[in-house]
């Protein structure tokens, strides 16, 4: 990795890229015209070779230094002293990018229920035309979990060569129907909002907070809830983890959409690497670049299997594994063991 730059400060540009050219999307519909909204952080080195691009999780956003403070900051691993940080906010999110409340231009109103169903690969394809925007012809490293971790996969494909590290977290190739499954459940819980159908900006509000709290069960492990949720006291109502799951769910709904969460939940469904190109291990093999692929041990909604699946199948594959209580989430909790693995995989491949 590069050497800090002398006498550079490392300050946060928020930007707009707006595509007018548009975008065909996997399913043959055109998005006329669609904007991302992108950070960065740091400063490009002579030759370009220190892009660090961080992809968020399903509600996430483009401000990695909030959401990955342990991992994104100066004197942090991913240090914007040392690299160029890039992080996008993902077509069909809510904060900044192109979504379903952004107007549709054929109609001058808002998309609501008429946005197109958006794929991990569109996404991978959105952000692509953003690198060429930028002027990257290459990128050291492309890192996210979850959701991001999915889009990881797909641009890595897309990208060949011109990506030398992939980082995946917490994710997989395919998805599976325990995911899917996991989704619609929400996706229920959402329609079944009275509001939904309803042209206006908070429908499946109620939905969506319901929703937040299916996916909170399957983000942690039970030990996780036992310790923070465990009662010390008899009851037959009123239980913490009742409480917890109801703040989660508002805490979403004030800062997210449910037409935004639809979409990317479809999405996250949507996701198959080998689609069309003879199915994910032909499609994993032919991915040239370095891949860390890190399951956590914990993990009940993207198992670790699937993580080790991914480092299987592509030439150059690193598997690592997280241990924590925190299942799913620990990729945004535990940075020691974080940090170790990434230092570990960079000597490894002398990187």
């Amino acid at each position: 990795m590069n050497q800090p730059f002398p006498f550079l400060i490392s300050e946060m540009t928020r930007e707009i890229f707006s595509c007018e050219e548009g975008l065909t999307l996997e399913s043959g519909v055109n998005l006329p015209r669609f904007q991302l909204a992108y950070t960065t952080q740091g400063h490009l080195a002579p030759n370009k070779d220190n892009v660090i691009w961080i992809m968020h999780a399903l509600t996430g956003d483009a401000n990695p230094h909030e959401w990955w403070s342990g991992l994104v900051g100066e004197d942090k691993f991913f240090d914007p002293t040392r690299h160029f940080i890039v992080c996008a906010n993902l077509l069909g999110s809510c904060y900044g990018s192109t979504q379903p409340l952004s107007e549709n231009p054929e109609t001058g109103e808002p998309y609501y229920y008429d946005f197109p169903a958006l794929t991990t690969r569109d996404m991978a394809l959105s952000l692509d035309k953003l690198r060429e925007h930028i002027g990257l012809a290459s990128i050291h490293t492309i890192i996210g979990g979850s959701l991001g971790g999915q889009v990881v996969v797909e641009w890595a494909f897309l990208l060949q060569e011109r990506l030398k590290h992939a980082v995946i977290l917490a994710s997989n190739a395919k998805a599976s129907p325990w995911i899917i499954g996991f989704n619609e459940a929400q996706r229920m819980a959402i329609a079944a909002d009275g509001t939904w159908g309803k042209k206006q900006p908070d429908a499946g509000e109620k939905g969506l907070e319901a929703a937040r709290a299916i996916g909170m069960l399957s983000y942690r492990h039970p030990t996780t809830f036992v310790q923070s949720q465990g009662e010390t006291e008899e009851k037959t109502d009123e239980f913490k983890i009742s409480s917890y799951l109801r703040y989660q769910g508002k805490k979403l709904a004030n800062r997210f959409n449910a037409f935004s969460y639809w979409v990317l939940s479809k999405a996250m469904d949507s996701h198959d690497v080998g689609r069309g190109r003879g199915g994910t291990a032909k499609a994993l093999a032919a991915i040239p670049s370095k891949v860390l692929s890190i399951g956590v041990d914990s993990d009940v909604l993207f198992i670790c299997e699937e993580s080790r699946y991914i480092s299987q199948h592509v030439p150059n594959g690193t598997y690592r594994e997280v241990h924590s209580i925190y299942g799913h989430d620990a990729f945004l909790i535990e940075y020691e063991q974080l940090n170790y693995i990434l230092k570990s995989f960079y000597l490894e491949n002398n990187s």
